[in-house]
């Protein structure tokens, strides 16, 4: 593997990494909107 190639894979990476974050944050938001809307606690 070239250099330039093992940097980009690095940089796709770690954009893997923060979209997985975001996507945990947006389920986890969900989940709290939907026990907030759910009146059976």
């Amino acid at each position: 593997m070239r250099t330039d190639q093992a940097k980009r894979l690095k940089e796709l990476e770690k954009e893997n990494a923060r979209l997985k974050r975001l996507l945990a944050d947006a389920e986890l938001d969900k989940a709290i909107l939907r026990e907030a809307a759910n009146p059976n606690f």
